[in-house]
């Protein structure tokens, strides 16, 4: 997202705040504490592993669930006890949740239809053809749900959410069931329809590349907690600890001990890096290399040994073995190998990185 839209974006008015909002369920604490501000018109994502709280708070917002201390509000209001059918929240869940026996057209006026008063026959058709159109699916009304292929249902449950004009539209991991090219392409479709309606989203997911594609904000979440929040360039260059650098994107990870200034000692060698968090003399801290960093070359200082190597198109990734730091991966692109020559698994290489490319983190 450019500049200046993040900075629009950052001074755009709450549509929504979690205050200190805890769940319990028995003696497990989904969310702890949750605290966030939630910007009208971005797409905000909770990124995490299971059972981590990011389905909680994305159901506390929903309605589906009340916090059981702390508070939730929308545009300013306590919702707490507000029912889910009375808030300005829809939802599109992983399954869709479509009813078999109905048409598209008649999936998609169904909430329209419970409204009071209810609107006219005109005007809900002519709801349901706009929404129809918005995800590029004219025509299809009269279809039945079935004979829509798994990309044509999400569709329709994105029109089925965005023809109530919510305020705010929350994704349960709804491209999960898609392969690999439809959840791609299912991807900008969504970030073309969010900026098209400018309806707040809000997504949650457990697939780094989906957050990292699609979002203006990631929440990284961990124990019920909230870890780091901050943009995708944020958090992918400047992780404040090993959690979150291994759960966005991958890296390379070496632990060793802090030795003042921006020096680690790892396995009787000295390395520099980017420090991230603030290390005594004599703490454990973790050194942390993105693959794209590494440069891998026929002459250098730090010898390694091939042991891998997998061509994946746009660049060919690496398993080499270094003595003191163990096994790195290195992402090497499809320009710098052509002019450095691919390496046979067993033969021997050099790895370089700038000194500013290795960052220093907490460990966790």
């Amino acid at each position: 997202m450019p500049s200046s839209t993040s900075s629009a974006m950052n001074q755009a008015p709450a549509i929504a705040e979690f205050r200190a909002a805890s769940k319990r369920f028995g003696p497990v604490l989904a969310a702890d504490e949750v605290s966030l501000t939630i910007r009208r018109g971005e797409f905000l994502t909770f990124l995490g592993p299971s059972g981590c709280g990011k389905t909680t708070a994305l159901r506390m917002l929903a309605g589906f669930e009340a916090p059981t201390s702390g508070a939730v509000y929308l545009d300013g209001e306590r919702v707490n006890d507000m029912p889910a059918y009375r808030r300005p929240v829809n939802m599109v869940f992983q399954h869709y949740a479509l009813f078999p026996h109905l048409t598209v057209a008649q999936n998609i006026a169904y909430g329209l239809l419970q409204r009071r008063p209810r609107p006219d026959k005109a005007e809900v058709a002519a709801k349901v053809a706009r929404a129809l159109d918005m995800v590029r699916l004219p025509g299809f009304g009269p279809r039945r749900i079935w004979e829509m292929s798994g990309g044509q249902q999400q569709r329709v449950a994105l029109a089925r959410a965005i023809v109530n004009e919510p305020k705010l539209l929350l994704l349960d991991e709804p491209l999960a069931a898609l392969d690999r090219k439809l959840r791609r392409e299912m991807q900008i479709e969504l970030q073309t329809l969010q900026r098209q309606l400018g309806i707040t989203f809000v997504l949650v997911t457990h697939d780094q590349e989906e957050a990292l594609s699609m979002s203006d904000r990631i929440c990284i979440m961990r124990g019920g907690k909230i870890v780091q929040t901050g943009s995708p360039t944020v958090l992918y260059d400047e992780p404040i600890s090993r959690y979150v650098a291994d759960f966005v994107g991958k890296s390379n990870f070496v632990d060793g001990i802090f030795a003042g200034h921006n020096k680690v000692t790892a396995h009787g060698t000295t390395f520099t890096g980017r420090i991230l968090c603030t290390p005594a003399i004599g703490s454990k801290v973790t050194l942390s290399i993105r693959p794209e960093q590494i440069e891998l070359t026929r002459d250098g200082l730090e010898p390694v040994q091939v042991v891998n190597r997998i061509f994946l198109g746009e660049h060919t990734e690496y398993l080499v073995r270094h003595d003191n730091m163990g096994e790195l991966l290195v992402r090497v692109s499809r320009q710098a190998e052509a002019a450095e020559g691919p390496f046979d698994p067993g033969s021997e290489a050099f790895v370089r990185w700038a000194p500013d490319a290795a960052l220093i983190l907490d460990q966790d």
